[in-house]
């Protein structure tokens, strides 16, 4: 895949869907910046005493994700990467405003799978979503979808639908 010098590029898809796993195959020309919300939540759970209820630090996770992209956008001179469900419209439409705000081109990368296939990603990591938390991207993916298959979902220059099995071999980015 080609990307720009100021592009942000958003790996997308189900939970368990192989994002994580797209962006550990990952390799670019030129260095990129990463922004993970697994390492924030890492981050976090180590700050915070042992057995602390993911549900109770989670909405800090999502806020301090969102306060890393956007300062990485503003301040990182060369592509930055973002790995987030999107599932969410508002979350997408949030993406596309930080990449207009900070004059970056937005490429969406999503990495399609079925629900079963999701989940068994979830297995294999060892981390399962609530059933709830689950539910609301199950919910959220028919529209996704119909945006990907209908065209451009606005905003995004370049929208590129990859599989798990394409996943799991990796990226390689070319910053051109």
């Amino acid at each position: 895949m080609t990307i720009e010098p100021r592009a942000l590029l958003v790996i997308a898809g189900l939970p368990g869907s192989g994002k994580s796993t797209l962006l550990r195959g990952t390799r670019a020309s030129r260095p990129v910046e990463v922004l993970d919300s697994d390492r924030m939540r890492d981050r976090l759970a180590a700050a915070l005493p042992p057995g602390t209820p993911y549900r109770r630090y989670r909405p800090a996770v999502h806020v301090l994700h969102r306060l890393r992209v956007v300062l990485a956008a503003v301040r990182t001179p060369g592509p930055v990467v973002v790995h987030d469900p999107a599932t969410g419209a508002a979350t997408r439409a949030w993406l596309v405003l930080t990449g207009l705000l900070t004059g970056r081109r937005r490429h969406l990368l999503w990495v399609d799978c079925t629900p079963e296939e999701a989940l068994a990603g979830q297995r294999a990591r060892g981390r399962v979503l609530r059933a709830r938390a689950f539910c609301r991207h199950l919910r959220r993916l028919p529209r996704v979808r119909a945006l990907l298959v209908d065209g451009r979902p606005r905003g995004w220059h370049e929208i590129t639908v990859i599989d798990r099995d394409r996943a799991r071999r990796g990226l390689r980015l070319v910053v051109d």
